[in-house]
């Protein structure tokens, strides 16, 4: 429903991409794979839906299905630094063998994170997170495709320019 809201600015070139990305937890040694939809890739606010699945052999088994808002606070003429603040679903499939307290299938939590991103078509990033649910912290790396960057004969509608 989220990327029929955001129709508009999905259908813009150069201001929407798609990304995968590897991830990996520091205090649980889980390795993940993560999947996102970057849009507003230009501007200094970005609202970047996420999926992250960390793998079923890892002592967490969970997969998490969010939203971040990236603020780009230095913006360089090759990079952007940006603070993260994401909010998601997390579904811990193995959380009955988790000797933690409370632990549950069902889950929301959020994060805080820091990231540096390329500014290219191509735009290699790489995440710091911070868990405040579950008091972890993870690393993502990954890349970026920004749809229609580097096309600069674009016919776009009167309305978008």
């Amino acid at each position: 429903m989220l990327l029929l809201f955001m129709y508009p600015k999905l259908s813009k070139s150069q201001e929407t991409g798609i990304g995968a990305s590897a991830l990996y937890n520091f205090q649980t040694n889980g390795i993940g794979l993560g999947l996102r939809v970057p849009i507003n890739t230009q501007d200094q606010v970005s609202w970047t839906p996420q999926l992250a699945y960390y793998l079923p052999f890892d002592k967490v088994s969970e997969y998490v299905l969010g939203l971040a808002m990236e603020y780009k606070f230095i913006r360089w003429s090759n990079a952007d630094l940006y603070t993260i603040l994401h909010g998601g679903y997390d579904n811990w499939s193995n959380a009955s063998k988790s000797g933690m307290k409370g632990a549950t299938i069902a889950n929301w939590d959020g994060e805080l994170g820091l990231g540096l991103a390329g500014r290219n078509c191509l735009k290699p990033f790489v995440e710091y997170r911070y868990n405040l649910r579950f008091l972890e912290t993870h690393i993502q790396v990954g890349i970026i495709y920004v749809f229609g960057c580097g096309n600069t004969n674009i016919d776009r509608c009167p309305a978008y320019q």
